[in-house]
């Protein structure tokens, strides 16, 4: 560990509503967002939301697909997801407790975050699925959390099966997705 990461200042959730602008807050680090994303990422990102939330209405499943969100781990860990799936009510504000599915749209500038200190975060909160989702080669990884809390990538060639909760299950045509 260098130097400078060790004597970065630490930060807190109730610093984080303070501060102007994008960022995310990871074990008292700050996180600055990065600028907004490109149109393939942005369509592939209104894509998954609407499936989702069609899906869910179709299956009447007791959830909401949101987007942006922001989600307060800890006291000092707040990440915003591009989307999440959450069983029962919405909450009025953030999220405080772990979604049933978080999907993260990759792009250059994310990937890295998205395929490790993002997935290592959400297997150990719980999240059940982790969707990784590449517009550019239009390929989409299913990770499902097992019984010892770590995830197994679920081979899906043409859709992803999604079990939220013990009575919902939906489906996502990867074909939709990436049209």
């Amino acid at each position: 560990m260098s130097n400078a990461f060790r004597y970065a200042p630490r930060y807190t959730v109730k610093d984080y509503r303070q501060w102007q602008g994008d960022w995310e807050l990871w074990n008292g680090l700050a996180i600055a967002m990065t600028p907004s994303s490109f149109g393939r990422h942005q369509n592939v990102l209104a894509e998954l939301l609407t499936i989702l939330r069609l899906e869910i209405e179709r299956q009447g499943c007791h959830a909401a697909a949101l987007s942006e969100l922001d989600w307060i781990v800890a006291d000092d860990t707040v990440v915003r997801p591009d989307v999440v799936v959450v069983c029962g009510e919405v909450p009025e504000r953030h999220l405080e407790s772990p979604p049933a599915l978080v999907a993260e749209v990759l792009s250059p500038s994310t990937r890295q975050h998205d395929q490790s200190y993002k997935r290592e975060l959400y297997a150990q909160q719980g999240v059940g699925t982790y969707l990784l989702i590449d517009p550019d080669s239009r390929k989409a990884v299913q990770l499902t959390l097992n019984s010892t809390g770590e995830y197994e990538l679920v081979d899906s060639t043409n859709s992803l099966t999604l079990q939220l909760y013990k009575d919902c299950e939906i489906a996502i045509p990867l074909a939709q997705l990436f049209r």
